[in-house]
């Protein structure tokens, strides 16, 4: 090898090592190691080593700017509750295996042809409230949710990020375009048997575990009182299907009902407009509480404040010993008009207030969960009216009477690509401007979704693999595959297909796929056959990382959840890693031979 692609096997091989101790961000290693290069190159005048410009050139990648553009498209289902209608599947399975299955349709269908991470995150509260109501054990179903996020991933071309990267090389390095549903005749496949796996076997491998740290634990408890409106879907509902029994960390106190008060409300309790709602809980579920349609303040109404639907977010505020409506109760007190602030809910210790919001009394240290706009934060943070004055995450109103526009904007994008009537990126960026131009998502929240660290990740990997290949590098290590495989290409293949696993484990998915799509291609080179078997089994084995809490973001985001050890990700990753390499090494020759 050329002095560049030794320097350049020593720069990967620190790269990894930074990225697997995790001490310093993804990003910030990718940039530095990507600097490095540039600066080496530039010092010598290497022509094996990219330039500035050709370093950097991912940037204008189809496949990354695919990636942002479909970040807006999920903001704009988020926004309009679009993306929450599957809880009503989940129902009340009396059994694991009954709770995966309903569990898995939706997270695979909708992993699918969504981000994985908002996938997650939104069947998350779902899990915490079915394990209360069932006495499932959270253990059992967290990780096998999260794997399911992945088995969808793998099945069509945007259900993962990574899919979009190699799609984008594969453009470049071969004339090659991956149509929408390419991935299934593998990912389909490879979904079905690991569901399966998880259903009826893989779930007893995992221990009854509870979470560490229970968010039921948070000892501010909120009373907030809402309305049942009057032409709301809501009207004519049992507690029970309008989901007013599946909240995450918020009780159904009582229902105040034409001057009666009904306790111990029934889950068969019908409801009529006009109900006014007594709810106690933590933040977290008051948060979950104001984005259900059919339901409104019962203390103001936060529209009349004046302020756009995309301007208004939950705020909390401890009231202070200076605040000059102490003593006054909220209605007489007018707070709304003073603060330019409804407040939504009202907290007092850890007990709940008697009597209407409205009528209590403000007393120094009462917590107030208020819906306001941004504004309010820089007008009162330094307040001597209040101590602590701080926005709560993911409050914006949902704008459920966009949720229709939305679905039809997602299923509308995906016919354009699935026929071939217009490439991912053209139709992506078109639903995206439709999402912010009919309402679905506002600009900000557009701007605000997209996760910027992924794109330099992704940015920065994609200069570093140029590097690879420049290098001269990718090509002989190839070169000692296929020697090694014996010129047989399906132990190339496999050699591929572990190499990239291993390295999806160790650092990222992006990373993987992008540093050993290189190496791939030059193994088709020097076999002489086609690329296209190889650059499948990089796009299934970069997303297939099941192995470690790091391989994949929602394998993290249930670590804390589901009260697991690195051992259980062992336990039943590296089986489901398995199923994944043997069913793609398999099939993937079979639709696109060598």
């Amino acid at each position: 090898m050329n002095w560049e692609a030794w320097f350049c096997l020593g720069t990967l091989v620190v790269l990894l090592f930074a990225l697997a101790r995790n001490r310093i961000p993804t990003d910030a290693v990718m940039i530095v190691a990507l600097t490095i290069i540039i600066a080496v190159g530039s010092i010598s005048g290497s022509v094996n080593l990219p330039d500035a410009g050709e370093a950097v050139a991912g940037l204008g990648n189809p496949g990354l700017i695919s990636i942002a553009v479909l970040f807006v498209v999920v903001a704009g289902l988020v926004q309009t509750g679009a993306i929450n209608l599957a809880r009503r599947l989940i129902g009340t399975p009396k059994t694991v295996p009954q709770a995966l299955t309903r569990i898995f349709t939706p997270v695979i269908v909708f992993s699918a042809f969504l981000n994985n991470t908002p996938v997650v995150a939104m069947f998350m509260p779902v899990i915490n409230d079915l394990c209360k109501r069932t006495a499932l054990s959270p253990s059992k179903l967290y990780l096998p949710m999260a794997y399911a996020a992945t088995f969808g991933g793998v099945c069509t071309l945007v259900g993962t990020s990574t899919n979009l990267i190699v799609a984008g090389m594969l453009e470049e390095s071969s004339g090659i375009e991956l149509q929408m549903f390419d991935l299934a005749w593998t990912g389909v496949p490879c979904a079905i048997t690991a569901t399966l796996f998880l259903i009826f076997l893989g779930h007893k491998i995992l221990p009854d575990r509870h979470a560490a740290v229970s968010p039921d634990q948070d000892p501010r408890q909120y009373t907030v009182e809402m309305l049942v409106s009057h032409d709301g879907p809501l009207v004519g509902k049992s507690i029970e299907a309008a989901g007013l029994r599946q909240l995450q960390n918020l009780f159904l106190v009582e229902i105040q009902r034409e001057g009666q008060q009904l306790a111990a409300v029934s889950s068969r309790q019908r409801l009529r407009g006009g109900d006014r709602l007594v709810f106690v809980g933590v933040v977290e579920g008051v948060t979950e509480l104001t984005q259900i349609r059919g339901l409104i303040s019962a203390v103001d109404d936060a529209q009349s404040l004046g302020l756009n639907v995309s301007d208004r977010r939950l705020i909390e505020a401890v009231v202070s010993d200076r605040c000059p409506l102490i003593g006054s109760s909220i209605r007489e007190g007018l707070f709304r008009t003073t603060y330019n602030a409804a407040i939504v809910a009202l907290g007092r210790g850890d007990r709940r207030i008697p009597g209407k919001i409205g009528d209590v009394k403000l007393l120094a240290g009462d917590t107030l969960l208020l819906d306001t706009d941004d504004d309010f934060l820089k007008r009162q943070r330094n307040s001597s009216h209040f101590h602590l004055v701080s926005g709560v995450d993911n409050s914006e109103p949902i704008r459920h009477e966009r949720s229709p526009i939305a679905i039809t904007i997602l299923i509308t994008m995906v016919l354009l690509v699935a026929t071939g009537a217009m490439n991912l990126l053209s139709a992506g960026l078109i639903a995206a401007c439709l999402m912010v131009a009919l309402g679905c998502c506002s600009l900000g929240q557009a701007r605000d979704s997209v996760d910027w660290s992924l794109l330099v990740v992704i940015a920065a990997a994609l200069g570093i693999g140029k590097a690879v290949q420049m290098s001269g590098l990718a090509e002989t290590v190839a070169e000692n595959l296929v020697a090694a495989a014996g010129g047989n290409p399906w132990l190339v293949l496999l050699a591929i297909y572990f190499v990239t696993t291993i390295f999806t484990e160790a650092i990222t998915n992006n990373a993987a796929a992008v540093l050993v799509f290189p190496i791939a291609v030059s193994s088709a080179t020097a076999l002489e056959v086609s690329v296209m078997p190889f650059a499948i089994c990089v796009c299934v084995a970069a997303s297939a990382g099941f192995a470690t809490p790091f391989a994949y973001q929602t394998n993290l985001m249930v670590y804390g959840p589901g009260g697991y050890k690195f051992t259980d990700y062992l336990r039943l990753g590296i089986p489901l890693s398995l199923i994944f390499m043997l069913i793609t090494i398999l099939i993937t020759p079979l639709k696109w031979p060598f």
